[in-house]
């Protein structure tokens, strides 16, 4: 007689619990992301960030600190990764410290910026 190993399917339990730690490292990975007079909508390889004008606005989001320097007409300058960044809607993005950044809109309220992570790095 051979006994053969049956690989049997995942407990209950251990579905939870796997699904738990996934729904946890999740959350831990978007709960990166603060800010200071400014929104922000992380996922897991890039950031679109809101900055209210006229205030000093700052957001940490991919392990960089993002803030809005100025703004005027559709250019503006903000400092990512400790860089001074000009922008200007609708350019290529600009790369700094393996990220990279857009300038996605300018209004009289806010600025909002996009900053990848860069697929080559």
């Amino acid at each position: 007689m051979t006994n053969r190993r049956v690989d049997s399917p995942l407990t209950p339990t251990r579905r939870a619990a796997g699904l738990f730690a996934g729904l946890a490292l999740g959350v831990a990975v978007l709960a990166g992301c603060s800010s200071e007079g400014a929104s922000t909508d992380c996922g897991l390889d890039a950031c679109t960030v809101t900055f209210d004008r006229g205030v000093n606005a700052s957001a940490n989001i991919l392990g960089v600190e993002a803030k809005l320097i100025g703004a005027q007409d559709d250019q503006v300058t903000v400092e990512v990764a400790g860089e001074k960044l000009s922008l200007t809607t609708g350019q290529q993005a600009t790369e700094v410290g393996g990220l990279a950044v857009t300038l996605d809109s300018v209004t009289d309220q806010e600025v909002k910026i996009r900053v990848a992570r860069n697929p080559g790095n």
